[in-house]
């Protein structure tokens, strides 16, 4: 046994020149080792307990930057944490392909209009090859990027664009209109002019600025004089249907059945009382179109009055004064003719916020289309309660959920006049106007593929007749039944049905900022499927920022990318920053000078490693030394709270703690206090009290390296197949608390005063100038209490006398009411 760790010592800790380079190439050999190994391909043990991760798919667009890739390198902590806790663990890695990102980079790259170029089959068939192309390339990248960082994702190919997926998502639509929980509806929707779709709440942002408020001037009808409104969307005149004020609202109510003129269009609207009229804004008398906000969409539908429409797809007015001109060519324009008709009352600065797509920033109208919607409002209470049975990680974040569920006011529009996403499989019969929908189990694309029908099911019209949908669904859609792929509906159906059953446990790891989309979607269409909660778990993580506390986005010059960090620093190193940077659900800030910490934590681990390795691996004694009691009385404690916390998810008070009890207190203390019994130069030791030494020595590395390997996989597996077993680590599980003596609790309390007297002497030394390892001509006063380690204090110190009675003479305090008296 001492050859081995000899050679151990000689061969694989032997100092390098060039250390990170040299911890880059064993950190490239163990990914490549595990790969051989399938270390982290899924295998299914039925007496453990399953938990399915439901890996967020990351977008495919671009590079990962660094708050990103430390959301990934958390969720991997968690499948590490949770294999090692006992854990069939499933936790596939596949690529969010569909949507319109992709879209945009092909536009601005290639040059080409997607509603133009997509206009034939050929053309359209073209297009997604182009974004097809991209993804591939971007998909290598992050491939590379989460192998070079330890990640233990299963890879699924199948991306959200693939047919493997597209199906699933196809069944699921076609089974929710069979219940009649989806619809074709034209009605008001929040539309994008920029990406030409219809957008569902969720993907509103808004976007604060200076605004003019007009105040504008109706003439009423019986000739009495003018009412003045107040607008900041003049251009919307020509969409007026009624004017109303609240009806607490004395100033007006003698208005009541009257009728006003629209300026510049001359044609009556009549004023009526509501009560979503805010009585302090403005004049307190307001215009409803069609339509300014939300407000004016649930208005117009109440008041049951017919919309007048002045707005189309590309953002342009329709009506007979303004048509062809854009949003704010209009309002230029209309403010122009009220001025010079005298209708323009006066003009205010305000500031307001305005709506925008959340991902071009272009501010929405809201336009009549026809779409397919699911229904959503009628399961509001029903979100609610799963919201409130929810097990979330950390609790704070519930509240964002309630009051999503709350504020929504519309049913979902699932449909996108998009093209690169799955296909809405829908034919219908320009005969008899029916809609059909096939039966599951095929992708369909209708816009190319030929109808699954000889001829119309209702009107018997030839198939020629039957026409197919060229619309897509909302992204959303497809990555809201993610959970059922990563149960593993199409690749491993036994462990699909288990998630059914609530067999196998299922968490939801995502940041707070989609809360209100992927979570949300995920619960409501997995309880309209299936009627169950759609996870056990949900761990919501922060944003990660830039150095000063950012969010990094491209238009800012900000992003940080983690490749030049990983090379420079090693992937342990960017793995202890993405788990000390912050605490679970909070921003974590981009730190540099962490990364170098979380090096040098693995130098000092490597070191420490160095120095255990040259004492042969005891795997038991029949008696231990108090100091040694003590120290694996601490390390019970470490165990607990680190299990406790990596159940939770979490993983910043275990590296935390870990990082301290390893360097602050193992090295710096109990290793120091231990030389002089392991090398036991002086004989004033016997047998097993050195035995004991070198038993508790491995025993804590070991246990250390199973708690630490989910947070820094690398530098554990390395010293683990070296120093203890041919295996990796990472198919131990935690450690248990190590069986003590009644008394180490006591033992491990007083060490805590052992360390005070450590620090307090070397405070002492170093005030005069007196090298650390040089013998102390003093006399030390303990407390009786400490007597159990009295010989090793001394001995570290080359302390002369030690005595366990108050002090006589002049001394100097160097913990609580332990003195050192210096010997001239």
């Amino acid at each position: 046994m001492r050859c081995r760790a000899i050679k151990a010592e000689q061969q694989l800790f032997k100092p390098r020149l060039k250390e990170i380079r040299w911890r880059r190439e064993f950190e490239k050999e163990l990914i490549e080792l595990w790969e051989r190994e399938g270390l982290f391909n899924f295998t299914y043990n039925e007496s453990k307990p399953t938990l399915v991760i439901d890996t967020p798919p990351p977008y495919i667009s671009g590079k990962p930057h660094v708050g990103q890739v430390a959301h990934y390198i958390q969720i991997d902590m968690v499948a590490r944490a949770y294999r090692m806790l006992g854990y069939n663990v499933l936790i596939p890695f596949y690529g969010d392909r569909n949507g319109l990102p992709v879209e945009v980079f092909v536009e601005r790259t290639y040059g080409v209009n997607p509603h133009q170029i997509a206009k034939t089959p050929d053309g359209r068939e073209k297009f997604l090859e182009l974004c097809k192309r991209h993804l591939d390339a971007v998909e290598k990248e992050f491939i590379a990027l989460w192998r070079a960082l330890g990640c233990s994702f299963e890879y699924w190919r199948e991306g959200t664009d693939s047919e493997e997926y597209r199906k699933v998502t196809q069944a699921t639509f076609i089974e929710l209109w069979k219940r009649g929980l989806i619809y074709e509806a034209e009605r008001p929707v929040i539309w994008c002019p920029r990406c030409r779709t219809s957008l569902a709440e969720a993907e509103v942002e808004y976007d604060e600025e200076e605004a003019e408020l007009y105040y504008i001037r109706f003439p009423l009808k019986s000739g009495s004089g003018d009412v003045v409104i107040a607008t900041t969307r003049p251009e919307l005149l020509a969409a007026c249907l009624v004017l109303a004020y609240n009806p607490g609202d004395e100033r007006y109510r003698h208005l009541k059945g009257q009728k006003a003129v629209v300026p510049i269009y001359g044609y009556e609207v009549e004023i009526v009382e509501h009560q979503s009229v805010d009585p302090s804004f403005g004049t307190g008398i307001m215009m409803i179109c069609s339509y300014g906000d939300q407000m004016d969409v649930r208005i117009v539908r109440e008041l049951g009055v017919k919309p007048r429409i002045v707005i189309d797809e590309d953002g342009k007015m329709v009506d007979e004064v303004l048509k062809g001109l854009s949003i704010a060519e209009a309002r230029r324009r209309v403010v122009e003719i009220l001025k010079s008709q005298g209708y323009l009352a006066k003009v205010e600065k305000i500031h307001r916020n305005v709506p925008v797509c959340w991902r071009c920033s272009t501010p929405v109208e809201f336009i009549h289309v026809s779409e397919y919607f699911l229904k959503q409002l009628e399961f509001k209470e029903d979100m609610k309660r799963i919201a409130r049975e929810l097990k979330f990680f950390p609790e704070e974040h519930r509240v964002r959920l309630l009051n999503w569920v709350d504020s929504i006011s519309m049913d979902w529009p699932i449909s996108k006049s998009r093209y690169y996403a799955t296909e809405v499989p829908v034919w219908k019969c320009s005969q008899c106007g029916s809609i059909l929908v096939p039966e599951p189990g095929k992708y369909y694309r209708p816009w190319k593929d030929s109808p699954p029908w000889d001829r119309c099911p209702v009107c018997k019209a030839p198939k020629e007749r039957l026409v197919g949908e060229t619309k897509v669904f909302d992204t959303w859609f497809d990555s809201s039944i993610s959970v059922l792929y990563a149960a593993g509906v199409t690749k491993y159906p036994h462990i699909f049905n288990l998630y059914l059953k609530g067999s196998a446990k299922a968490l939801r790891p995502q940041g707070y900022d989609i809360i209100r989309t992927w979570l949300y979607y995920s619960l409501l269409r997995v309880y309209q499927l299936y009627g169950r909660v759609a996870f056990d778990f949900v761990r919501i993580s922060g944003m990660g920022l830039d150095e000063k506390g950012e969010a990094m986005h491209k238009s800012k010059g900000n992003i940080i990318l983690p490749e030049p960090y990983i090379e420079k620093y090693g992937a342990d190193a960017f793995r202890f920053w993405s788990a000390a940077s912050a605490k679970l659900g909070s921003d974590y800030r981009f730190s540099e000078q962490l990364i170098k910490t979380g090096a040098l934590f693995v130098t000092k681990l490597l070191n420490i490693a160095r120095f255990v390795s040259a004492f042969p691996v005891i795997e038991s004694v029949e008696k231990l030394y108090p100091l040694d009691i003590a120290i694996l009385s601490k390390l019970n404690s470490i165990i607990d709270a680190v299990k406790k916390r990596y159940k939770e998810m979490d993983f910043y008070e275990p590296v935390q703690t870990l990082y301290h009890f390893v360097w602050d207190i193992f090295a710096d203390h109990y290793i120091e206090m231990a030389k002089p019994r392991l090398y036991n130069t002086s004989g004033d030791y016997s047998d097993w009290e050195q035995k004991s030494a070198i038993f508790t020595l491995h025993r804590v590395l070991k246990t250390t390296l199973l708690l630490l390997a989910p947070v820094m996989p690398f530098v554990t597996d390395y010293i683990w197949r070296r120093l203890y077993k041919a295996s990796s680590i990472h198919i131990e599980t935690l450690p248990e608390r190590i069986p003590l003596p009644e008394e180490s609790s006591l033992l491990e309390k007083l060490f805590d005063l052992v360390m005070s007297v450590n620090s307090g002497i070397w405070r002492f030394k170093k005030e005069r100038n007196i090298r650390f390892s040089e013998p102390l001509k003093a006399t030390l006063h303990l407390p009786p209490e400490l007597k159990p380690f009295a010989k090793d204090i001394a001995n570290l110190h080359k302390i002369s006398k030690v005595l366990f009675e108050p002090p006589q003479e002049p001394f100097v305090e160097i913990a609580k009411e332990c003195y050192l008296i210096l010997h001239q």
